[in-house]
C-alpha cells in the first residue's frame, strides 16, 4: 500500500514544481485574441516574415495578428490593382500568416479572362525569385521584383477605365 501513497505524492510534487514554476513566468498568452503588434505599417512586417510589401496596396487602414498566425487586414475602401492581372481586395482580408507563405486567405480576388477568382494562398519561392498565387485549383508565379513597391489603391473607376479599354 504504501507504494501508490508515495506514486501519488511524487506526482502530486511534479504538479506542483511544474504550475509553481509556470506561475513565475507571467501570465499565459492567450492564442485566440490578437495582439497588438509594434510594428504600426503591416508592409513593413511583411519582409520579416519573407513576403514583399507590395502584395497589399497602400490603402491599410489597420491590422491585427495573432500570436498563430491569424491575422484580419482593414483597408480605407475597396481596392483595384493591376499586377499582371487585376486584383480586387476586399475592405477586409484575412488569413494564417506563416514564413514565406499566406493560406486561407479571404477577401483578395483575380480577374482570370472574364472570371473573378478568390485569391487563396500566397508563397515565396526565394530560390526562383517567384511569387506563387494560388487562385481556387489554379496557381500562377510572378516575379517577386512586381511586388517589391507599395501598389497604389485604385477605385472603382479604375475598372471601368479598364473594362473600355478592351
Amino acid at each position: 500500500m504504501a507504494a501508490p501513497i508515495s506514486l501519488y505524492l511524487l506526482l502530486l510534487a511534479l504538479f506542483c514544481q511544474t504550475h509553481l514554476s509556470f506561475s513565475t513566468t507571467g501570465p499565459a498568452i492567450d492564442h485566440s485574441r490578437p495582439l497588438s503588434i509594434s510594428t504600426s505599417d503591416v508592409h513593413d512586417l511583411l519582409p520579416t516574415y519573407g513576403l514583399p510589401k507590395g502584395i497589399l496596396p497602400n490603402n491599410v487602414k489597420s491590422y491585427t495578428l495573432s500570436t498563430t498566425g491569424d491575422f484580419t487586414i482593414e483597408l480605407e475602401s475597396t481596392c483595384y490593382v493591376q499586377f499582371d492581372q487585376l486584383v480586387y481586395y476586399e475592405k477586409k482580408i484575412k488569413g494564417k500568416l506563416s514564413y514565406g507563405a499566406v493560406h486561407d486567405v479571404s477577401g483578395i480576388q483575380a480577374k482570370k479572362l472574364f472570371l473573378w477568382l478568390p485569391v487563396t494562398g500566397i508563397e515565396v519561392d526565394e530560390n526562383s525569385g517567384m511569387v506563387q498565387f494560388f487562385v481556387g485549383a489554379l496557381s500562377e508565379k510572378l516575379p517577386a521584383k512586381q511586388f517589391e513597391d507599395i501598389p497604389v489603391c485604385k477605385g472603382n473607376a479604375f475598372l471601368r477605365a479598364d473594362l473600355a479599354s478592351m
